[in-house]
């Protein structure tokens, strides 16, 4: 087992060296940006940031210099910027816009207020995703039990998981409330292999997209540290593309159908990506179904055509619709039956219904032991017994996953309270049943 995990975990670091990042583009047409698309995005960046030397424009526009070049010559010619050379060399010029660069930045902003990254084209974009495919990534039995290591869940629901993984298709997990499914869907994003690479911004008829997001995307690589194996990145690789982990999203009750939609800034006037395309190559986990202000039925439509044709239709504020890849396993959690939340056609385009439901009794026993010891309580087998036989089983309370930890731990919170040992007695377990569920 050991020697399997070593193989396993060389494997995914050599994978994670390969990702293959896109070169980085030499004139200006390999950027698939327009020219006075560009152009705008500089003189933004030069009236919102001031005087910027060459190579400061370089790192935050992500262009190589042998694009900028010819764009800032331009500019030059056209009298909507100045050059200052503070040396001989040429990385030493610095760029001021002029009243003229002034007045036309203001009508850019006016237009549209992204300033940063350059963006990268449609095209571009559907190409990488296709490429860095979730649907090749192998997930394998050493792998699930070493993310699982330690943890009480059956076998057979592990084997249901990894095979649902190396699907690349949806998963329906469902059952009763505390019986582990949000859990589980959680642990699955460490199940996830290899590096992604994600943009900034794409462009789409003009009109700029935010795609990487630092509150949901973990760089892989640090950005001094860029590309192929044993070259320098920033000689090979695109800079406006981020390494990245595979994304994990996770949203719940506060979902709704219009987050599922771009979302344009109405002052800023540039757009933000929705959830499913920041998770692109990733798992996107949602949870509690059935407890949005939305219609489950209508939530689980909106993923038709996505779960059956791996590609979204999105639409700008314009009108003009546009197809992205639908690269993404997505994880549906829920405490309703299956039959409740929509009907058979869409579940037969879910690749795996999983149900999760009570522990068995041995299970329920390790479950309580490793939470006696990681909270320093002493495990009793009388006190265990006591609380199966006079609570369990007598109120008829299933065997659920989270009701060990949360008894045990509103005991220790009592007996602190009280200045007495948290032990297991009846007392103090009778207090704690009480306490946590509700009574009519």
């Amino acid at each position: 087992m050991t020697i399997g995990m070593t193989e396993y975990k060389k494997e995914a670091h050599e994978e994670r060296r390969h990702t293959l990042v896109p070169m980085q583009p030499s004139t200006i047409d390999e950027t698939g940006l327009g020219f006075q698309f560009i152009v705008e995005l500089l003189t933004k960046a030069l009236f919102l940031r001031g005087q910027m030397r060459l190579m400061d424009l370089v790192s935050y526009a992500k262009l190589p210099v042998a694009v900028l070049e010819p764009l800032l010559a331009f500019m030059r010619t056209e009298r909507m910027c100045e050059a200052v050379r503070s040396s001989e060399a040429e990385t030493a010029i610095a760029y001021n816009l002029t009243e003229l660069g002034r007045l036309r930045a203001e009508d850019y902003l006016r237009k549209n207020q992204y300033v940063g990254a350059a963006p990268v084209s449609l095209l571009a974009y559907i190409k990488q995703v296709r490429q860095q495919s979730i649907v090749n990534m192998q997930v394998t039995r050493p792998q699930l039990l070493e993310i699982f290591d330690g943890l009480v869940i059956k076998e057979g629901l592990l084997k249901q998981f990894g095979a649902a993984m190396n699907s690349g298709r949806a998963i329906f997990v469902y059952g009763p409330a505390g019986s582990g499914k949000t859990f589980i869907a959680e642990h699955l994003a460490k199940l996830l292999s290899g590096d992604v690479a994600i943009p900034h911004a794409i462009v789409v008829d003009n009109e700029v997209i935010q795609v990487f997001d630092p509150l949901t995307h973990s760089p892989s690589v640090p950005s001094d540290e860029v590309g192929g194996v044993g070259l320098d990145r920033r000689v090979m690789s695109d800079q406006r593309w981020v390494t990245c982990h595979r994304p994990v999203i996770k949203t719940g009750g506060e979902l709704t159908l219009s987050m599922l939609d771009l979302d344009f800034d109405e002052s800023a006037r540039f757009y933000q990506a929705p959830p499913q395309v920041k998770a692109n190559n990733g798992l996107l986990i949602i949870d509690d179904l059935g407890r949005q202000l939305t219609p489950a039925v209508d939530i689980m439509n909106r993923w038709i055509v996505p779960l059956d044709r791996h590609v979204d239709y999105l639409a700008l504020h314009t009108g003009k619709k546009f197809m992205l890849p639908f690269d993404v396993i997505v994880v549906f959690s829920t405490n309703l039956a299956p039959s409740k939340l929509t009907d058979e056609a869409f579940l037969r385009r879910l690749g795996y219904k999983i149900y999760v439901g009570p522990l068995s009794e041995d299970e329920y026993r390790l479950i309580a032991q490793q939470v006696c010891e990681e909270i320093n309580i002493p495990f009793s087998e009388e006190g265990f017994n006591y609380l199966l036989h006079e609570h369990h089983y007598k109120t008829g309370r299933p065997l659920f996953a989270c009701i060990p930890r949360d008894i045990l731990e509103q005991l220790r919170d009592i007996a602190r309270y009280e200045g007495k040992p948290a032990v297991m007695s009846r007392e103090l377990l009778d207090w704690a049943w009480n306490n946590y569920f509700a009574h009519d």
